[in-house]
């Protein structure tokens, strides 16, 4: 049931946010846009060019966030886990000031590899300096880890930005937004994500042994080393093309998993499903709102979701240190 409403929401936002834009369009237009196309009419030209794949863009990427967030989240058992959070985010975006400054006529598809380049280093720098603490890795002290490492990459990137007056390029991926995205975008990103996609729900059943802990895992047959290197591959492809394409949108991450477990209990094999959508659908209405509540301008979605994560984040770190 929560499945089959998420869905149903997220065709209704869906709609909702072909129609609406500096130009409001009836959705009775946009269905005839969609199904009966044609070329001659301006309001359909404009659905099919820009605001078409603006809500499908937003749409994967939700889903990208928020499943890498699950997935991390049951892996380590720790329960601020989150790309963002953790220096993927940020080591993806690191990797696209250096393309900018460096490979400025790089491809997209160039861009997308890069980024998930950036997203493992950002991955192993956190991972790392979280492990040097002699009590090992905790959830707390791998979120200030993940903090630590995103304020250095993001640090170097503006440095980056402005010696190779590159800012100009990169503040939308600082801003983080759906606008421009163009179909040829889409294509690219589609088979990365339709695989990573399909890796994370053959890997659901693991990782739901994985997030009742590592000796019961392994007590029950699973190869957890091979489990957590495939898992982190499909974490590290996620987050890599989502970022290629929004810029560092945190927090969706880390919402929508504890949201979908609250729903749907703790099977994984339910929540990656129900968190892609509900992740989906987090981001479109993100983008609504971000054309509603300023017009013409647009409001960063990077920023509007943070007005939700950062409290969620504080919460979450509070409750976690109870329990230590």
């Amino acid at each position: 049931m929560i499945l089959i409403a998420g869905l149903a929401a997220l065709a209704f936002s869906l709609a909702t946010s072909i129609s609406v834009g500096a130009v409001d369009i009836k959705l009775a237009t946009v269905w005839d846009a969609i199904f009966h196309f044609n070329p001659d009419l301006t309001p359909h030209q404009i659905i099919k060019e820009l605001r078409l794949p603006r809500a499908i863009a937003g749409a994967m990427v939700g889903a990208c966030f928020a499943v890498a967030g699950a997935i991390m989240q049951g892996m380590t058992r720790n329960p601020l886990a989150d790309s963002g959070l953790l220096g993927l985010n940020a080591g993806a975006g690191f990797a696209l000031a250096l393309c900018f400054a460096f490979f400025p006529g790089l491809s997209y598809m160039s861009l997308i590899l890069y980024s998930f380049l950036g997203a493992g280093l950002g991955a192993l720098l956190v991972f790392g300096v979280g492990s040097l603490a002699k009590n090992g890795l905790t959830p707390v002290r791998l979120a200030l880890a993940g903090a630590a490492v995103s304020a250095l990459l993001l640090a170097l990137s503006e440095g980056i930005a402005l010696y190779f007056r590159i800012g100009q390029d990169l503040a939308f991926w600082y801003a983080g937004g759906v606008a421009g995205t163009k179909w040829a975008q889409i294509k690219v990103m589609l088979p990365w994500i339709a695989t990573a996609m399909t890796g994370a729900f053959m890997l659901s059943r693991s990782i739901t042994l994985l997030s009742l802990g590592e000796e019961i895992a392994t007590s029950l047959g699973q190869r957890t080393r091979l489990v957590k290197f495939a898992a982190m591959a499909v974490v590290l492809v996620l987050a890599g093309a989502a970022v290629s394409a929004v810029g560092a949108v945190g927090f969706v991450g880390l919402i929508i998993p504890h949201l979908t477990r609250y729903l749907v209990g703790v099977d994984y094999r339910w929540i990656i499903p129900c968190s892609a959508v509900l992740g989906s659908l987090l981001i479109v209405l993100a983008d609504i709102a971000a054309r509603m509540i300023n017009p013409p301008y647009e409001t960063p979605i990077g920023a509007l979701i943070a007005l939700i994560g950062v409290p969620f984040f504080l919460y979450l770190a509070r409750r976690e240190r109870r329990t230590l």
